[in-house]
């Protein structure tokens, strides 16, 4: 079956402020209730099959603040996996050039808070997740239709 056209709206220059304030509430929301709302995404292919989501710090590499994203997560053994989709759009998403250049940082998940070692997946462990984050949420398949780049997949190895 053949992905869905990329809609036109996705180039829109108001899609990354509506994504932006989506995404504060969301956090917002998250932290004060510890996942039990917005713990879950329910958009897409996560309206029938809900997917976990995080929360995932980072810092500017260039102003140094402190953000904070939701992100959908899979287990991996220790490791938690996060995909920088950013919706099939044509860059790679904030947050990950911020983790590529600091990597050490912090994971939420309900009201548990773990330090973490944000390590871009190789072309192996890349081929070895890519099945199972599809399976968790089948839109990231059609994200990757949508774009020439290939998709970062990103575990969040534990810090001791």
């Amino acid at each position: 079956m053949a992905a869905p056209k990329r809609p036109r709206q996705l180039d829109s220059p108001l899609l990354p402020v509506i994504l932006s304030h989506m995404s504060r509430a969301q956090v917002w929301v998250y932290r004060k209730t510890n996942g039990r709302i917005g713990g879950k995404w329910r958009i897409g292919a996560g309206f029938r099959k809900p997917v976990p989501t995080l929360l995932l710090e980072h810092r500017g590499r260039k102003s140094g603040r402190l953000f904070t994203v939701p992100l959908l997560y899979l287990r991996d053994g220790q490791d938690l996996v996060v995909v920088a989709s950013q919706g099939g759009l044509p860059t790679h998403p904030q947050w990950y050039r911020n983790l590529v250049a600091c990597p050490e940082t912090i994971a939420q998940i309900g009201g548990e808070r773990r330090p973490v070692r944000a390590v871009t997946a190789d072309a192996r462990e890349r081929r070895r997740l890519w099945p199972r984050l599809v399976e968790l949420y089948a839109d990231f398949d059609t994200y990757q239709s949508w774009t020439e780049r290939e998709i970062p997949v990103v575990v969040l190895r534990p810090r001791l």
